[in-house]
C-alpha cells in the first residue's frame, strides 16, 4: 500500500548536491559587511534576506545542529518524531520543508520549528543560484511557529528568533512580534518596545553574538561597533553574551566592560547571583577593576542578598573579587560558616566549591592578615591547582616548557632544579630552584624544596628560611609567561595568572618571570641557554664548581 506523501515513515528524500551540513565545530562564516549591518539598528530585512542569498565559499550550515540529541520543546525524539526530523534536515525546497510541517500536526514538536528554520537558511545559502522562495511559503511557515510558539521553552524561543533574524523576517512581522511577546512574558524586566529603535539594534547584536562564527573568532572592528550600541540598554541574556565574549577571547575592552558595569549597578534589583557571575567573570579573568564607583558595593549587596540561595554562583562571585584583590569580610564569613559548609557537601559541584573555598582561605591568610573571622577547616581544604592549568594543558605544543627545561638541564644538570612541581597550599610551578645564602644552586635532593605554609612572619621582601638546613635556602621559581597567559594585544597577565605570582610572592618565593617575547626571540638551544645563565647570573646565582 502507498503511504501518502508527508508521513514520516515514508522514505527519506536525499538531499541535494552543494546542501552539505558543516561538522561540529564548524560554521558559515558570514562576509564581514553581513556583520556590520547586523549592527546597524537601521537595517532593513530586505538586506538581511540578501546577505543570506550570498554563496559561501564552501557548502555549509549555519551552524551545528543539536537538537537532534537533545528537543528543546520536550522529551527526547523517538520514532514518528525523530524521522519527521530527519526529513525536515533533508528537505530539497522550502515548499517540501513546509509540507513535512503541515501534513504531520500530531507528529511535530517544538524542537521541529528551529530545525525547519536552520534548514531554510541552508537552503537559502548552499545554493549557488537559489531561486525566490514564495512570499505565501514564509507567510504558512510564519503562521505555524506564531501558532505554537507559547508551547516553546526559553531556549526554543531565543533560537527562533535569532534564526528569524538572520533570516529576514520583518522586524515589525507577526513572526518576530510573536517570538519576542513570548520571550519579554518569560524574561523580565521588560526590553524596549518593537517600535524603539533600541529593539531591532538589541535584536541584531542578540544575532551577531550568538553566531557561532562570531563566538570563536574575535572581531576587533565589531567591538567598537557593539561599544557604540549602548549594551547598558540592552537585556541580561545580551549582557551575558557579551561579557562570555569578552573573557573567552581575553578582550580587555574598557568601553564594554564599564558598559557591563553600569548594567549591573542600574539593573541591581532585578539580576539574581546566577546572572551576576556571569557579568562579573570578565572583570576577575581580565584583571579590570572598573572605574564605576559603585561596581563594588553593589556586588556586596547581591552576596548578602543571594549568598545563600545559589551556593556555586556565590563562590564564583567571590573569586572574581579575589582576582581584584577585594574580598569582602561579611560574604567571608558567611561562605566559611559551618552552616555553609554542610550545606555544600555532599552536592554535585562540592570538590569544586572546596577548591575555590581552599584559594579563598589562602587569600586571606597572605593578603588580610587583620581577619579574624572564621576560616576553612583544614580537612576540607583540597590543593588549588595541582597541575598545569587545562589551557597550558591544550596548547602544550606551543609552550617553551620542554625547551626552558632541556636548557635548564644542560645549563644546571638534573639535579638542581624541579619541574610542575606542586607547592602547598597547592600552586604548580614551572621550574623551582633551591639557592644558598651565598647565591650557589643547590641539589634538590638535598633541601626541601617547599616553603613553610602558612608563611613563617619575617621582614618584607625576605625569603622564609628552611628550618632543617643550617644554611638558609631561598626558592626561585622560574614562571613562563607564555602569550595566552595575557590579555590580547596587552600587557595585562590574566587575573588567574597575577593571582598566582601574588601568592607565590606572599609565600616566600622569589619569581623569576620569563616573558614569552624574550622566549620567542631566542634562536635556538644555543641562544636560550645564554638567555637563561643572563637571567639566573642577574639574581646572583652560581652553579657549577665554583657554586658548589
Amino acid at each position: 500500500m502507498r503511504r501518502p506523501r508527508g508521513e514520516p515513515g515514508s522514505r527519506a528524500p536525499r538531499p541535494t548536491e552543494g546542501a552539505t551540513c558543516a561538522g561540529p565545530g564548524e560554521s558559515w562564516s558570514p562576509p564581514n559587511s553581513m556583520l556590520r549591518i547586523l549592527l546597524s539598528a537601521q537595517t532593513s530585512p530586505a538586506r538581511l534576506t540578501g546577505l543570506l542569498l550570498i554563496p559561501p565559499l564552501q557548502p555549509c550550515c549555519l551552524g551545528p545542529s543539536k537538537w537532534g540529541d537533545r528537543p528543546l520543546g520536550g522529551g527526547p525524539p523517538a520514532g514518528p518524531v525523530q524521522g519527521l526530523q530527519r526529513l525536515l534536515e533533508q528537505a530539497r525546497n522550502p515548499g517540501e520543508l513546509l509540507r513535512w510541517l503541515s501534513q504531520n500536526p500530531t507528529k511535530v514538536r517544538a524542537h521541529h520549528y528551529p530545525v525547519a528554520l536552520r534548514r531554510l537558511g541552508q537552503l537559502l545559502v548552499s545554493q549557488p543560484r537559489p531561486p525566490p522562495v514564495e512570499q505565501a511559503t514564509l507567510q504558512e511557515l510564519s503562521q505555524l511557529i506564531v501558532r505554537n510558539c507559547p508551547s516553546f521553552d526559553v531556549h526554543t524561543i531565543h533560537v527562533c528568533l535569532h534564526l528569524a533574524v538572520l533570516l529576514g523576517f520583518p522586524s515589525d512581522g507577526p513572526l518576530l512580534c510573536a517570538l519576542e511577546q513570548e520571550r519579554r512574558s518569560r524574561l523580565p524586566p521588560k526590553p524596549p518596545s518593537p517600535q524603539h529603535p533600541a529593539f531591532q539594534g538589541e535584536q541584531r547584536l542578540e544575532a551577531a553574538l550568538s553566531c557561532p562564527r562570531f563566538l570563536r573568532y574575535p572581531r576587533q572592528h565589531l567591538i567598537t561597533r557593539l561599544a557604540e550600541a549602548r549594551p547598558e540598554e540592552l537585556t541580561p541574556h545580551v549582557m551575558v553574551l557579551l561579557a562570555q565574549h569578552l573573557a573567552r577571547h581575553r578582550l580587555r575592552e574598557p568601553p564594554l566592560l564599564e558598559a557591563i558595569a553600569h548594567f549591573l549597578v542600574v539593573q541591581e534589583a532585578q539580576l539574581s547571583s546566577k546572572v551576576v557571575q556571569k557579568l562579573v567573570l570578565p572583570f576577575g579573568r581580565l584583571n579590570y577593576l572598573p572605574v564605576e564607583q559603585q561596581f563594588m558595593p553593589c556586588l556586596e549587596r547581591i552576596l548578602a542578598r543571594e549568598a545563600g540561595v545559589a551556593p556555586l554562583a556565590t563562590v564564583n562571585i567571590l573569586m572574581s573579587l579575589c582576582q581584584l584583590q577585594h574580598l569582602p569580610l561579611r560574604a567571608l564569613q558567611f561562605v566559611f560558616s559551618p552552616s555553609f559548609i554542610n550545606h555544600i557537601s555532599g552536592t554535585p559541584h562540592s570538590l569544586i566549591v572546596r577548591r575555590y573555598l581552599s584559594l579563598l582561605d589562602t587569600a586571606v591568610e597572605l593578603e588580610l592578615p587583620g581577619y579574624r573571622g572564621p576560616r576553612l577547616p583544614r580537612r576540607q581544604q583540597v590543593p588549588i591547582f595541582p597541575q598545569p592549568l587545562i589551557t597550558d594543558r591544550a596548547r602544550c605544543k606551543y609552550s617553551h616548557k620542554d625547551i626552558v627545561s632541556e636548557g635548564l638541564r644542560q645549563l644546571l644538570g638534573e639535579e638542581k632544579y624541579r619541574q610542575d612541581l606542586t607547592v602547598p597550599p597547592g600552586y604548580c610551578t614551572d621550574f623551582l630552584l633551591c639557592v644558598s645564602s651565598s647565591g650557589a644552586v643547590l641539589p634538590v635532593r638535598t633541601q626541601d624544596p617547599f616553603l613553610p605554609y602558612p608563611p613563617r612572619s619575617c621582614p618584607q621582601g625576605q625569603a622564609a628560611s628552611n628550618p632543617t638546613t643550617p644554611d638558609p635556602a631561598q626558592r626561585v621559581v622560574l614562571i613562563l609567561q607564555e602569550r595566552w597567559h595575557f590579555c590580547r594585544g596587552g600587557r595585562v597577565l590574566l587575573g588567574s595568572r597575577a593571582l598566582r605570582e601574588r601568592h607565590l610572592g606572599l609565600m616566600g618565593y622569589q619569581l623569576l618571570p620569563l616573558p614569552f617575547e624574550e622566549l620567542e626571540s631566542q634562536r635556538g638551544l644555543p641562544q636560550l641557554k645564554s638567555y637563561l645563565r643572563q637571567k639566573l647570573q642577574a639574581l646572583g646565582l652560581r652553579w657549577g664548581p665554583e657554586g658548589g
